[in-house]
């Protein structure tokens, strides 16, 4: 996450979340430490997992001074145990104090996106079927969350409404059946994209296949309505299948050879990797 078009894209939100932390000033910093002093500190895991989000941890303490060193131990990806030394930051004190909860913020919140995706793409191991994420994220934070989920094992469905086709129940609902707002897709769409419908029952299955969607997505069915749908579609488009998928039950569904997994709890449902800045001492 280090190339110049993503940080052209990541710098304005995190400029943005470190003005949601200090509005005019860290009045606490400033009272304390009321000329720049050299200092370092300590980023200690304290819970094993899988770390993302260096960089931009690394990134929120440069954008409030650019001479601030952020020396890594490990890279995102990687591994990390309870008590295990991930970086040490130098620099100003009052950077380090002023951008420590931002900064620890976004690298909790990725990692444990990360820890959790990597604990359900394993369990899908052996099977030919991908582990895709959503659009069910945190305002002003997909461009983190997406990342993380790669990070983890997974994959990225859509990234936002400009980016791909997929028709709902509301789109079928205004659409008036699952043809109509295929054929209107397909009338509208350019056709380098492909076109995915979200189906409920095995009707809605026949028809999406009739209407020649490309992706059909298999949302809420029960474990025999989707093998049924898949003999349906037999290879005619791609398989997804979704709705309230967690690590508890993704592993029922690795037997049925669909393409796609789709689970909102890999952004939405992920708890935090507890990590700490601690240590911090002048030098």
């Amino acid at each position: 996450m280090t190339d110049v078009t993503t940080l052209l894209n990541a710098d304005p939100l995190i400029l943005q979340a470190l003005r949601e932390d200090i509005s005019s000033e860290d009045v606490t910093t400033n009272a304390i430490m009321p000329e720049a002093k050299m200092g370092e500190a300590q980023l200690i895991c304290k819970e094993d997992g899988v770390i993302a989000g260096l960089p931009i941890f690394k990134r929120t303490f440069e954008l409030l001074d650019e001479a601030t060193v952020v020396d890594l131990k490990v890279k995102d990806g990687d591994a990390v145990k309870k008590g295990e030394l991930l970086a040490v930051v130098k620099g100003d004190i009052r950077v380090l104090l002023s951008g420590e909860r931002t900064a620890l913020n976004y690298l909790q919140r990725m990692s444990g996106i990360a820890t959790y995706t990597s604990k359900v793409a394993v369990l899908l191991e052996g099977s030919k079927t991908k582990l895709l994420d959503t659009r069910k994220t945190t305002p002003n934070n997909r461009l983190f969350e997406k990342y993380a989920v790669k990070v983890g094992g997974g994959y990225n469905h859509r990234y936002n409404l400009s980016d791909g086709v997929l028709i709902k129940d509301n789109h079928i609902g205004a659409a008036g059946s699952v043809f109509e707002a295929v054929k209107r897709a397909k009338d509208y769409a350019p056709f380098v994209r492909k076109i995915e419908v979200e189906v409920e029952t095995l009707e809605m299955v026949k028809e999406a296949v009739e209407a020649g969607a490309d992706i059909i997505m298999l949302d809420n069915m029960s474990h025999e309505q989707m093998k049924e749908a898949i003999a349906i579609i037999d290879g005619r488009a791609e398989t997804e299948c979704s709705g309230n998928i967690t690590k508890e039950n993704v592993k029922a569904i690795s037997d049925l050879g669909v393409d796609y997994v789709s689970s909102g709890a890999l952004t939405h449902s992920a708890p935090i990797l507890d990590v700490s800045l601690k240590n911090l001492h002048t030098i």
